[in-house]
């Protein structure tokens, strides 16, 4: 049977309509796996050696005291861009297959996910190296064999983070906390995992540790989508009072305004678009980590600038980034009715520029850093709301990721904010401010740089009925693909 599950999933793959539309993305994707794995490969090789001669320390023993922060860093690397476990389960649950079986496959994929197969390019050689210094093969075979058991302890861990929204709370709050003890000297945490994972390596025989955590947290997985695993699922939602909200003062806005209700309607209701609104209110704070100073690498201007993109842009980037997929489930009847692209167009523009002004209201207390702070943030927004929304809607055209507003409530469902296509999409919106800013700051003064981005956010204002023009025609000439991608299932 699992034979048969492999032949579909392949020709799932290769038949899908979005596979040749994306194949160019699927290469460059391809080509940043490689870079990677070479990336790590070194690192496995030099680790020992870099850390024996310049640092003069135990290089074990130093990569035992970081490892519960590698952990922690690949399981929330995971939980952003490692995609849950997809099967197009409804038409084979009224099939003569055992749900166990179902399960098992959907869960058994994800064990040769990149997101594992990543880290054998570090440990691998890594040990492989352990072994020739310390010639004690048993103790180092079975230490890698004890942190390959963590991480995909991490792997089923992100799969239950990505279903069970109590649980993902509870590990919000206690990393938050740790976090924060860890950062004003009350409690660091490596002190006391480091003897643990060198445990690991002393005393061998704690390999049945690892291997029973992720035994234990496999049948917890299993038995979460085994019960939940019914046609039913996710088919009937919970029954609340019905309110009716008109927003009768967009209506002289005509057919624009009737899109902007969906979608304060979309973003006042649903649950994965009200956390697209919940983590674009967390990038309010993600400039502290640049605007204070606290981080020596980040304190000089580039990555300023960088930081006033994302505290204004959180919601252009986690709202804007999937439009049109937003209404993917009806986008086949949307296309039927006699509408005008441009109207939609501008309905989602007006609503990622309403979305960036508030965000620089609400980044104010950024005054306390100083003018220049604030500053940057406001340039920061002239650029997202001439330039980056344009770049957004037009990236929209082509990722054609359909999005399952019910996914929350069904088994195996993907809840993913955003994936590793539209990171990709997002590199030319950070890098041009960037760069802009670098050449004003650099060659002619630090008002040059502000003027230079802020400039750019104008002219792409003045000339967005223009640019309007132009992605109403590539919308236009993507219509039945798009139509096609959004038909896809799993």
């Amino acid at each position: 049977m699992f034979r048969k599950f492999l032949k579909l999933e392949w020709k799932s793959f290769f038949r899908a309509s979005s596979f040749q539309a994306n194949v160019v993305l699927k290469i460059f994707m391809i080509l940043g796996a490689i870079y990677f794995s070479i990336i790590f490969i070194g690192a496995g090789v030099g680790f020992y050696y870099i850390v024996k001669e310049e640092f003069k320390r135990d290089p074990l023993t130093l990569l035992n005291n970081i490892m519960i922060y590698y952990l922690v860093a690949d399981l929330l690397i995971r939980l952003l861009l490692q995609k849950i476990p997809v099967m197009n389960i409804r038409p084979l649950l009224v099939l003569p297959i055992k749900r166990s079986t179902i399960v098992n496959f959907a869960l058994g994929k994800t064990a040769v996910s990149f997101f594992n197969i990543i880290h054998a390019f570090f440990l691998i050689p890594f040990t492989i190296v352990l072994i020739i210094e310390t010639g004690n093969p048993l103790n180092a075979l079975l230490w890698h064999i004890s942190i390959c058991a963590l991480l995909y302890f991490n792997n089923f861990l992100n799969i239950l983070l990505n279903n069970k929204d109590n649980l993902f709370a509870v590990f919000l709050l206690l990393l938050s906390a740790a976090a924060a003890l860890q950062y004003f000297d009350i409690f660091t945490i490596s002190d006391y995992t480091g003897p643990l994972f060198q445990g690991l390596y002393n005393m061998p025989y704690l390999v049945v540790i690892p291997i029973a955590a992720v035994a234990l947290i496999y049948y917890f997985t299993y038995k979460y989508f085994y019960s939940n695993l019914y046609l039913d699922t996710g088919l009937r939602g919970r029954h609340q009072i019905a309110t009716t909200e008109d927003y009768t003062w967009l209506n002289r806005f005509g057919t624009m305004g009737t899109f902007l209700k969906n979608d304060i309607k979309l973003l006042k209701r649903n649950k994965r678009a009200k956390n697209t609104l919940f983590v674009s209110f967390i990038f309010l704070f993600y400039g502290l980590v640049f605007m204070t100073g606290a981080i020596e690498a980040y304190d000089n201007p580039m990555m300023e600038m960088f930081a006033g993109i994302f505290v204004s842009g959180g919601f252009l980037f986690m709202f804007g980034q999937f439009v049109p997929s937003w209404d993917s489930a009806y986008y086949p009847l949307m296309m039927s009715q006699n509408i005008k692209y441009r109207d939609y167009i501008k309905s989602k523009w007006w609503l990622i520029v309403i979305g960036t002004a508030i965000s620089t209201v609400l980044a104010l207390p950024y005054l306390y850093f100083g003018i220049h702070t604030y500053i940057l943030i406001l340039v920061g927004a002239l650029f997202n709301l001439g330039v980056n929304s344009h770049m957004v809607l037009l990236g929209g055209a082509f990722i054609k990721t359909p999005i399952d507003l019910m996914s929350g409530k069904q088994a195996f469902g993907d809840k993913k904010a955003f994936n590793l296509k539209s990171v990709l999409l997002s590199i030319p919106k950070i890098i041009l401010p960037v760069m802009l800013y670098a050449l004003g700051y650099y060659f002619i003064s630090i008002e040059a740089g502000y003027a230079f981005v802020a400039a750019a956010g104008i002219l792409g204002m003045a000339f967005r009925n223009k640019v309007f023009t132009m992605i109403e025609k590539i919308y236009k000439a993507e219509k039945y693909s798009t139509l096609a991608a959004y038909k896809q299932k799993g």
